[in-house]
């Protein structure tokens, strides 16, 4: 009677399309206004969560620094963040670890009248920068310019503020130029602003061979191991979602009202600069020019900036994925 039960159970689980192991769950916390919002939207449209029996818990959260304390409190298992602040948190005794999540920089934007024609231009110029005085472009654009002699903080006048509110400076011709996260670029860039220089371009002459994720998955390393298969499967749903968000502009579609682009040139413009920064590197070689470009940031901020750490602590980045 028992072999009939067991049996009976696999034929009605089978019939009802349910897995025979329950979906394994995973706790996000995703900051209400970001982008992750918009693979996790995907994600969930395209039933590719089922897909990988995965069952996610997400919490909307205000501010990266709510999320960095969740998990640090173990209220959450994946959030996203940089592996600057990983490798950090790894100095002062945490045991976190990165996963690129996106490459995508921001850039330096003018009007598109403006005479700012080169880097050197903003020499004199008022220059609004999104974040603050440690923001990892800002920190990078500053020593792509003393290669050349240029100390912005010094030769331009600096504002600082949160991204939404420069990007709203910017549109009200309150500066001469700004800098700014990748998705206010992008903003501008639908409403005519002209790109001056994307950070990303500046890389190669910091000494990185290449894209660099900026933003990864952040995860404790401890859960990583006892959870091994299911951080795997979260990173391959998670793949295929970039991947369908790649090649369908109707996935675009679907996800356009979390976007808030407000016309269409807005959004195929987050389309065209979210598909840039896809991921597409070796976890190794990414690596390799983080810890080229973490020796820029360190010198440029400070301990401030990266903690204790002179060098990228060797665990930051995560490896325990098939074909990385």
């Amino acid at each position: 009677m028992r072999v009939l039960a067991r049996i009976l159970a696999i034929v009605t689980a089978l019939a009802l399309g349910t897995p025979a192991h329950a979906a394994d769950t995973i706790r996000l916390t995703v900051q209400k206004t970001g982008t992750f919002s918009w693979e996790l939207a995907t994600i969930r449209e395209a039933g590719l969560d089922k897909e990988a029996n995965l069952s996610l818990e997400v919490t909307e959260l205000a501010s990266p620094e709510a999320g960095k304390i969740a998990l640090r409190a173990g209220n959450a298992d994946i959030m996203l963040s940089d592996w600057l602040w990983v490798s950090r948190e790894r100095a002062l005794g945490a045991r976190l670890t990165f996963y690129p999540y996106s490459s995508a920089l921001g850039a330096v934007m003018v009007p598109a009248a403006s005479p700012i024609k080169t880097l050197a231009d903003l020499k004199g110029r008022k220059l609004a920068v999104g974040g603050g005085p440690i923001d990892k472009s800002w920190l990078l654009l500053q020593a792509r310019m003393k290669q050349d002699g240029i100390d912005l903080k010094s030769d331009a006048t600096i504002v600082y503020g949160a991204p939404p509110l420069i990007a709203a400076k910017a549109l009200d011709g309150e500066m001469d130029a700004s800098l700014n996260f990748w998705n206010f670029c992008a903003q501008l860039e639908a409403k005519g602003f002209r790109r001056l220089v994307g950070i990303e371009e500046i890389l190669p002459k910091l000494g990185a061979k290449g894209a660099v994720s900026a933003v990864g998955y952040v995860f404790d390393e401890s859960w990583a191991a006892s959870h091994r298969d299911a951080v795997a499967r979260f990173i391959a749903m998670t793949r295929k979602a970039k991947q369908l968000l790649v090649t369908s502009d109707a996935a675009w579609e679907k996800i356009a009202a979390l976007t808030g682009a407000t016309d269409p040139a807005m959004l195929k413009t987050y389309r065209d600069r979210y598909r840039d920064g896809i991921p597409r590197r070796s976890i190794s070689d990414e690596e390799a020019d983080a810890r080229v470009l973490y020796r820029v940031l360190a010198e440029i901020g400070g301990r401030d900036l990266v903690g204790p750490a002179a060098e990228l602590d060797p665990g930051t980045f995560y490896h325990a994925v098939s074909g990385d």
